[in-house]
């Protein structure tokens, strides 16, 4: 019992130097400055978004021109219209669930830039679709095409956010999670200049023969993979967060501590007798301590962060399940062994969903993630309901309802341009500046709240509004743009990634970003069924007001959620207490 004793000391002993050392690596990256490392960090996430945003909202136009070279109509027929637009909403919400579980299975950087890969192969696929003028096959590939692009897209929320988050001090954390995002702003707007640039360049083909826009919206989708494919390298070769890292080693020694409380019947199984090979009580020294053999202290950080896969990987020394067997004094290798005696990151363990639901079914937490998935679900009825339907709007209220092709894709090209200028893209950068002064909370019932007030007379001032002055409308629609990102569609980014604890961070973001997507899927769905209802977009002015009835949602949910602003991620999520 001696050694037993010893052993145990000697993990008190290194857990506490451990602690010492965790508080002062915290330390270190609270009191940092905003360098290099941090805006070089939120560049590579950015562009990622920058992507995004892209390659989501340039469909806009691309369906446009698509319905012209094979309907010969403005709109595509509803069930194209829908597939092509839901394929990548599905694609987005299935990668923001499977990206936000890998994050924490196998670390943020195992796994970041493969999002990237998939959106540079479905926005090259998209590109190419096969092309039959009097057939579906070009639609029925660019659905698929863009069901791989959206599951990148989907694995870029979870990981980009996390990444920032966690690589931020707590002094910047709000304004550079919100720059990663606001970069979505610029995407936007990119897609609207490509597509009122390339109009522009097909003015003469287009008159000449409409079938030219077959090449025009292939163009348009195409260099979306541009900034993807600059971005990609930086992404793979980022190196792990510190945060992620350092939850690692303190998983391993709370396995270390649960199996030094284990009782004498269960440690008396850990070590058979030099005779028999029966049981013995344990003989335990600091060499077979539940720490692998061979790994120093100065070494453990690093050989934690880059130990399970490898181990997984060459299928040696493991119990099948990719973990360490326990090691006899003689060095060899049991076959079965207390999962509580090697702990990789809980993702990585067998009871890592169980302890998930443990901690979300406490309702201080899960009102918290409940929250987050409501928030954010109600954000995106409203605003994928409006952004993916631009142009639909815009023809609705007579701004872009020209028979002649050039016209009509010119004038909505320019209508894109203005509303993203004028609303979107400083929506999106007056969050940047003041969430760390006003909050996030603060700005998140602001924009909620502004937003139903606006829903509410553009919805049930519709047909009066147009009559007197459609430019009335412009500008209430432009501010329903500016206060959704000066409000809950920044901040329902922000928040996953500072108020769940490190070990769920990305799942938890997943699963929050994978509501929103589904509030877009029944956004989508609805307005492409809904609009029409008693004549052509007779049913709109309706569907915005169903908009602000999600906002009043979003509202009263947001009351649930901490203010997080100057507070360190150990504290909010409860983390510092052990």
């Amino acid at each position: 019992m001696a050694g037993s004793q010893a052993s145990y000391r000697s993990t008190a002993e290194s857990g506490e130097a451990h602690a010492l050392e965790t508080n002062n690596e915290l330390a270190a990256l609270e009191t940092r400055t905003l360098g290099w490392t941090q805006i070089r960090t939120c560049l590579i996430a950015g562009a990622g978004f920058f992507t995004d945003a892209y390659d989501l909202f340039i469909i806009n136009i691309a369906s446009s021109m698509l319905a012209y070279v094979y309907f010969g109509t403005p709109n595509l027929p509803k069930d194209w219209d829908l597939g092509i637009k839901v394929s990548t909403q599905v694609g987005t919400l299935i990668g923001q669930l499977f990206f936000g579980w890998a994050g924490d299975r196998f670390g943020r950087q195992r796994i970041y830039g493969f999002e990237l890969i998939l959106i540079i192969i479905g926005t090259i696929g998209s590109a190419l679709s096969a092309s039959a003028v009097h057939g579906f096959n070009v639609l029925t590939t660019l659905v698929i095409m863009r069901f791989v692009v959206g599951i990148g897209v989907g694995g870029d929320y979870p990981l980009s956010a996390s990444i920032t988050s966690e690589s931020s001090s707590t002094k910047y954390r709000g304004a550079l999670i919100a720059a990663v995002f606001a970069m979505q702003g610029f995407g936007i707007l990119a897609s609207a200049f490509v597509s009122a640039i390339m109009v522009a360049a097909f003015k003469s083909a287009i008159n000449n023969d409409i079938n030219n826009l077959d090449l025009a919206w292939r163009l348009c989708i195409g260099i979306g993979a541009v900034p993807a494919v600059i971005t990609v390298y930086y992404r793979l070769t980022m190196k792990e967060t510190s945060r992620y890292t350092m939850a690692k080693v303190k998983d391993a020694e709370r396995a270390a501590a649960a199996a030094a409380e284990e009782d004498e019947s269960l440690k008396a199984k850990l070590v058979p007798t030099e005779s028999s090979g029966a049981p013995t009580a344990p003989v335990l020294s600091s060499s077979d301590s539940p720490r692998p053999s061979g790994i120093t202290e100065d070494r453990r950080v690093s050989y934690l962060a880059e130990r399970d896969v490898d181990e997984k990987d060459a299928g040696t020394g493991t119990d099948g399940g990719g973990h360490p067997a326990p090691r006899t004094s003689q060095g060899t290798h049991f076959t079965t062994a207390p999962a509580a005696v090697v702990a990789p990151t809980e993702a990585q363990s067998p009871g890592y969903w169980s302890s998930f639901f443990k901690h979300y079914s406490q309702w201080k937490h899960g009102k918290i993630l409940l929250a987050c998935c409501v928030c954010w679900f109600s954000l995106d009825v409203a605003f994928y309901g409006i952004n993916l339907n631009n142009g639909v709007i815009l023809n609705a209220i007579g701004y872009s309802s020209s028979e002649d092709p050039y016209e009509n894709l010119h004038q909505t090209s320019i209508g894109n341009i203005i509303v993203n200028l004028m609303g979107t893209v400083p929506g999106y950068w007056f969050t940047v500046f003041l969430v760390d002064r006003m909050g996030r909370k603060t700005i998140q019932l602001m924009g909620f709240g502004i937003l139903v007030v606006i829903f509410i007379i553009l919805g049930f001032a519709y047909n009066a509004m147009l009559e007197a002055s459609v430019a009335v409308f412009v500008v209430f629609f432009t501010l329903a743009q500016f206060f959704q990102n000066f409000g809950p569609n920044t901040t329902t980014f922000i928040y996953p990634s500072e108020v769940f604890p490190t070990r769920f961070r990305t799942t938890s973001h997943g699963l929050s970003a994978a509501s929103g997507k589904l509030g877009a899927i029944v956004a989508q769905a609805g307005f492409s069924q809904l609009r029409d209802i008693g004549g052509t977009n007779a049913f709109v002015p309706h569907i915005i007001q169903i908009f602000a009835i999600f906002m009043l949602i979003g509202f009263g949910f947001t009351f649930f959620l901490p203010e997080t602003k100057g507070r360190t991620l150990e504290e909010i999520s409860g983390e510092d207490e052990g």
